[in-house]
């Protein structure tokens, strides 16, 4: 039986952490030792054509691959200017020499439905983090609380980077043999298919060849079992056409906190290590950068507290044993001197340097996604050019063109590109709208990721479309995704919408949930026939939900908490205005039933009941001498009666100003309130008056101290008493005292 032999010498395995400059480092000082002739790296084949365009490209990129016959099948493979693997890259390009792939073939990947959207994870050094973390282990037995600071401390501050291939192997190793029973059958293919390819090219030249891998797969490149094991291994593995290109990445889509697998905590801090790597400075210019980061946001920064800010990072790294400041170091001495102690200017130093937005950079000649060509296309035919000026547009909706450009940029807002926001300042009509474009460089990494949904801007809207409504389990989620598909004109998505809309009505219980999906519903329903879907289709589901929310909301509203009672008055609201929006007469006539109906419910809660009272006083069906007498009634009532005036007040203060029985009967009450009662009181009414207009405020200020026609307050209006108690509960109030 044939036995496992040694890898051949002129084989040097390079372990590193994905993204992590340390390794990135210890590459380029190999490969610069090594000289290999051939170098291979951890990634899939398929990406072999690609690499050719790797002088044209600045990082952070990303390698996009997707199966030609199932598009949304797609993953990528970001790199940025401190991955080792993209210099590795550099270094074969800039030599001469051929760099390969190395890796399980992404067909194989692409079609295995729990192989994740991105690769594994380098803070797990590729295990996954279910079963194993690497890093968490090894610092542990080191003392280290933090992975991440030991790893800075070990390798990011290594001084000396040719001898640390073999300590991450030997330490890899350790924990491969300890924890053989954790490693899954995934990265087992993976590492049989790495090998296979390791033979090939041991074939292919005779003298030194350069592996650059994960340093979890190192222990099983060390040793190559015979190849019929591999190739077992491998048997059987599907062979689709997979096409892929290059697109621009962030550091902010690097980061681990944006969902990417193999993110880092902190791209900013790590592209700045490296490029600080040959100067030594590091610490100063990391506070330099920090002081320009405050300064343009007006906040002080001195150099003077950038000098004071390096000494107290030396001084934290030499107290706790470090070899030089680390990130944690540096962001707690910024919090101290830069910042005066405030996390939320810190935030910002978080933001645009610990993490940043760099923005990669492909050429011109690189091949776009199937996505992004489709758009360009139809930026050309519709003579929209993507420009980073805001440029606001008016459509009508009418014309083929305008009508074109606004299916567009709602497909587009579908698959995350934001290009255009509707102005909803600007009300035009049924048949046009208003819009303001505005191209951001992240589009393009947004594109990249929408194009694992479709080849086209309407194929990947139909396909994210489809799955929300789907995935839809509550009415207002169908009914927002039926909007969508109205608005994009995609008539497979308006007919799952629908479906999922009736699936999604019929299950439903909740009152509050069916009225809470008429505003979206009553828009789709006015704007149906300018987008070519029957109006009547929708008005049938509108006035169905409407009919089964109105009957259920008096109980709805019945001994609920006051979360549940802000849900209804958004609710009652949002229905009033679809109603009044879209509904026929006869269901007009059964909302108002079923406003009437919850007003006459003695123990509703009283913020909806006040509301709905507002409402139906404004349409006429209650007039003003029978809402004084609802108001006097609660206001009389010491529970309940605070919600009730908060839910009444809610919308226009012009017509409660016009009538000044019912201002009687509120300012009445509210000047009778105890000093308790009335801060009790305060922040339901603040939030009521809250969407008052400054006219509006104003007016009732001036009904309030009673302005003469002159303007001027008679001084027999004057109450020195009232204004004594009201200017000692405001010192109460901002803790002045009396």
């Amino acid at each position: 039986m044939a036995r496992d032999q040694p890898l051949p010498e002129r084989v040097t395995l390079l372990g590193i952490r994905h993204h992590g400059p340390g390794s990135a480092r210890m590459v380029a000082a190999a490969l610069a030792a090594v000289r290999p002739e051939v170098v291979l790296i951890e990634g899939p084949p398929e990406g072999d054509a690609l690499l050719p365009h790797v002088p044209n490209l600045t990082p952070p990129v990303a390698l996009l691959l997707h199966d030609e016959a199932e598009p949304a099948r797609a993953a990528f493979w970001p790199f940025a200017e401190f991955s080792p693997e993209w210099r590795a890259m550099t270094w074969a390009h800039a030599n001469g020499v051929p760099v390969r792939f190395f890796d399980l073939p992404a067909a194989a990947s692409l079609a295995d439905p729990e192989t994740p959207d991105l690769p594994d994870s380098p803070d797990s050094a590729d295990a996954p983090k279910a079963a194993l973390d690497p890093l968490g282990t090894l610092a542990e037995a080191a003392g280290f609380d933090d992975p991440e600071r030991w790893w800075e401390d070990v390798v990011e501050h290594h001084t000396d980077p040719r001898d640390l291939a073999e300590a991450v192997a030997e330490a890899m190793g350790a924990l491969r043999e300890e924890f053989a029973d954790q490693v899954d059958a995934r990265t087992l293919r993976r590492e049989a298919a790495m090998r296979q390819n390791v033979r090939q090219a041991l074939k292919d030249v005779e003298g030194p060849i350069a592996v650059v891998a994960g340093a979890w797969h190192v222990p099983a490149l060390r040793t190559l079992p015979p190849a019929s094991v591999d190739a077992a291994a491998l048997k059987g593995l599907p062979r689709n056409k997979i096409s892929g290109t290059w697109v621009p990445w962030s550091h902010g889509r690097l980061a681990a906190s944006s969902g990417y697998g193999a993110g880092v905590a902190s791209p900013g801090w790590y592209a700045h290590l490296w490029e600080c790597a040959e100067r030594g400075d590091a610490v100063p210019r990391w506070f330099a950068k920090a002081c320009a980061v405050l300064r343009a946001e007006d906040l002080p920064a001195s150099t003077a507290s950038a000098v004071e800010a390096v000494r107290l990072a030396d001084a934290l790294a030499a107290m706790r044993g470090r070899p030089s400041p680390g990130l944690s170091e540096v962001m707690e001495a910024s919090l101290a001197v830069l910042c005066g102690g405030d996390a939320t200017p810190l935030r910002l130093v978080h933001e645009q340097l610990v993490v940043g937005e760099r923005l990669g950079v492909v050429g011109d000649d690189v091949p776009t996604s199937p996505l992004a060509a489709d758009l360009a296309r139809w930026q050309r035919r519709l003579r929209m050019p993507a420009s980073a000026a805001i440029k606001p547009m008016r459509f009508d909706l009418r014309k083929d063109t305008d009508r074109e450009r606004s299916k567009l940029l709602r497909r587009l807002e579908v698959l995350d590109v934001p290009w255009g926001t509707p102005d909803t300042t600007r009300t035009l009509g049924t048949f046009a709208e208003a819009w303001q474009l505005h191209w951001r460089p992240e589009f393009a990494v947004a594109l990249a990721v929408a194009a694992r949904h479709g080849t086209t801007v309407e194929s990947a809207a139909r396909t994210v479309l489809i799955a929300r409504a789907a995935a839809a389990t509550r009415v207002v989620d169908a009914a927002e995704a039926l909007s969508q598909a109205v608005g994009c004109e995609i008539p497979e998505a308006v007919a799952a919408s629908r479906q999922a809309l009736d699936r999604c009505a019929a299950a439903a219980t909740d009152a509050l949930e069916l009225l809470s999906a008429l505003p979206d519903l009553a828009t789709t329903v006015r704007y149906g026939s300018v987008r070519g879907t029957d109006p009547e289709l929708l008005r049938v589901a509108l006035h169905g939900l409407l009919a089964r929310g109105a009957v259920g909301l008096p109980l709805a509203c019945r001994g609920v908490d006051e979360d549940t009672a802000e849900r209804a008055v958004k609710a009652v609201e949002g229905a009033d205005d679809a109603v009044r929006l879209a509904a026929d007469d006869e269901h007009r006539d059964t909302w108002q039933r079923a406003l009437k109906s919850l007003v006459a419910m003695p123990d509703a809660h009283g913020l909806p009941t006040g509301r709905a009272t507002r409402l139906l006083w404004e349409t006429g069906a209650l007039d003003s001498d029978e809402v004084a007498t609802r108001l006097h009634r609660a206001v009389s009532l010491a529970a309940g009666a605070t919600a009730f005036v908060a839910g009444f007040l809610r919308g226009s203060a012009a017509l409660l100003t016009a009538d000044p029985r019912l201002f009687g009967v509120v300012d009445e009450w509210l000047t009778g309130l105890s000093g308790a009662d009335f801060a009790a009181a305060l922040p339901l009414l603040r939030r009521a008056v809250g969407d008052f207009s400054p006219a509006e405020r104003r007016m009732l200020g001036d009904r309030v101290k009673g302005t003469t026609a002159g303007g001027a307050m008679a001084a027999s209006d004057w109450d020195e008493e009232l204004a004594a108690r009201l200017a000692g509960h405001v010192r109460d109030l901002l803790g002045a005292g009396a």
